[in-house]
């Protein structure tokens, strides 16, 4: 038999009056984050029996869109690596990985 071992990660959210976000701050500490800031968050969570995603997208008022631009193109390689990691799908994380070049081309995110 073995133990069941249970994680924690908490997400905070400050809102202004408007309900707007203010303040994002998390903490995990199994891996040494303690109410850290944050600027954004995306949480996707699968639901098998609705067969859907869920998600919760977040980001501050005072988040600036160039790092907006940068959090996606990064959110979206990490997606890539997941995606293959999950899969085993090579051929769809090229395709993948080329749309990401692609994203940060058309930003001008690669220097």
């Amino acid at each position: 038999m073995s133990d069941i071992i249970t994680s924690k990660i908490e997400l905070n959210v400050e809102l202004d009056a408007n309900r707007i976000p203010e303040k994002l701050s998390w903490t995990a500490q199994d891996g040494g984050i303690n109410n850290e800031d944050a600027k954004a968050m995306m949480l996707s969570v699968w639901d098998s029996k609705s067969q859907e995603t869920l998600r919760i997208d977040l980001w501050t008022k005072d988040m600036p869109v160039d790092e907006m631009k940068q959090f996606f193109h990064q959110t979206l390689v990490a997606m890539s690596d997941t995606f293959n990691r999950a899969t085993q799908d090579e051929k769809m994380t090229a395709t993948m990985k080329d749309f990401c070049d692609y994203f940060a081309e058309k930003l001008e995110l690669k220097k």
